[in-house]
């Protein structure tokens, strides 16, 4: 009971206490905070800027966590907790114990049939999906500022690829049927991740390299936890609609939900969370649209992230293709903001014949020569982004708690 009553005291005071200690010292957003959580899952809320708000339910348990040295044990233990259902493992000390069993709970607001419409939406859009995740969303990261220093000052940016496979976990298991059953790991994922985030906060203001550019004291604030939300769904829905891709309103809902589920696991309070589209892309017009640019560690990330299928044997996949895709995807002033180059076949050939390409994949339009060439090719490139995103998923994947920032000293893998 003692342990429910600190947590208790946490939401009451924690977030007012984060909040006036660090008011004074956080730079204002271009304009007020105004968007109501009267349109959030929770229906209702105080109202504060979520750019002065962190995740203070965490944040003390993992501080204390890296400050007593119990990391190494604590991410031996994490290795063996694979599965939603899955008890905790010994090992785990009794303050972080209480926390996870705390955070793995389901909402009440968790809406089992909207995530049956959710595996419905993901059956059908999967190369959509994995094309999306990875060069919308995944490219979209190195144009969000704070995200992009964050990544390349902490320990994730010394090795990207492995960052990348941890990233590419979360969308990869969002998309499975048993995301948030007792047999997934979608909760589990989301539970380490938000511990990772809570770390990240203790350790990065330590690194003198990431506050000599920062923008705050503290990182990955409940506004950027939103930012990055919405380079997810919110991004996806919106190239699925620009696609005018046909979607049944109740799959729509549920892949909405589905990402409902995922902020709330993550540590996004519940009156940040937009309960439409609508809400959403009203939320995302302000606290993602205007901070979109590029920063020199930005750019450094994006050229790595079009390098990642160097390796591997898929033909359409050059770098070429993939910074023309970036480009259709993004558009101009990000790309060319990122340095990537035009393409002088690629990028007319996205921009005239890929709206064309879905119709005729969505069953809307009839194929004939001599596009018929040119729509296998964008499905052979579906095809391949998804293998590629895929193959960053280097099994087993484990999300551990840093215990260090990125040493500066060493060149990035």
């Amino acid at each position: 009971m003692q342990g429910l009553n600190r947590r208790d005291a946490l939401k009451a005071g924690g977030v007012l206490g984060a909040v006036g200690a660090l008011a004074a010292t956080n730079p204002a957003r271009a304009e007020p905070w105004t968007w109501s959580p009267q349109g959030s899952v929770a229906g209702e809320g105080a109202g504060l800027d979520p750019m002065n708000v962190w995740d203070p339910e965490a944040d003390e348990v993992v501080a204390a966590v890296v400050q007593r040295g119990d990391v190494p044990e604590v991410n031996e233990a994490l290795r063996q907790w694979q599965y939603n259902g899955q008890p905790l493992p010994a090992g785990l000390p009794n303050d972080l114990r209480e926390f996870m069993e705390y955070a793995r709970r389901l909402p009440h607001w968790a809406d089992h049939g909207k995530l049956d419409a959710a595996i419905e939406f993901n059956k059908k859009r999967g190369l959509y999906l994995g094309v999306l995740y990875g060069f919308a969303s995944g490219m979209m990261s190195t144009v969000i500022p704070k995200e992009a220093k964050a990544v390349y000052y902490c320990k994730g940016g010394y090795d990207l690829t492995d960052r990348i496979s941890k990233t590419a976990k979360l969308g990869y298991d969002i998309v499975t049927a048993n995301a948030y059953a007792d047999d997934g790991e979608m909760i589990v994922t989301c539970v380490k991740t938000r511990m990772v985030h809570a770390a990240v906060r203790h350790l990065l203001p330590q690194s003198p390299h990431w506050t000599a550019t920062a923008e705050e004291q503290i990182p990955i604030s409940q506004n950027d936890m939103m930012v990055t939300w919405h380079s997810l769904p919110t991004t996806v829905m919106r190239h699925f609609t620009n696609w005018q891709v046909p979607i049944p309103p109740n799959e729509s809902e549920g892949f909405l939900h589905s990402w409902q589920l995922a902020g709330h696991m993550l540590g996004i309070k519940d009156e940040y969370i937009p309960n439409s589209w609508d809400e959403a892309n009203s939320q995302a017009s302000q606290v993602l649209d205007p901070i979109l640019m590029a920063t020199p560690e930005g750019v450094k990330l994006a050229s790595r992230l079009l390098s990642l299928g160097s390796g591997l044997d898929l033909s359409i996949l050059t770098r070429p293709v993939l910074g023309a895709f970036t480009r259709f995807v993004l558009g101009d002033k990000l790309a060319d903001e990122l340095q990537i180059p035009r393409e002088l076949v690629w990028d007319p050939l996205l921009r005239f014949s890929w709206g064309p390409f879905i119709a005729v994949r969505e069953g809307l339009l009839t194929v004939a020569p001599p596009s018929a060439e040119v729509y296998w090719m964008f499905d052979e490139f579906l095809r391949q982004a998804a293998l590629l995103y895929l193959s960053e998923l280097r099994m087993p994947i484990s999300i551990e708690l840093p215990m260090m920032n990125r040493d500066m000293s060493l060149p990035p893998k």
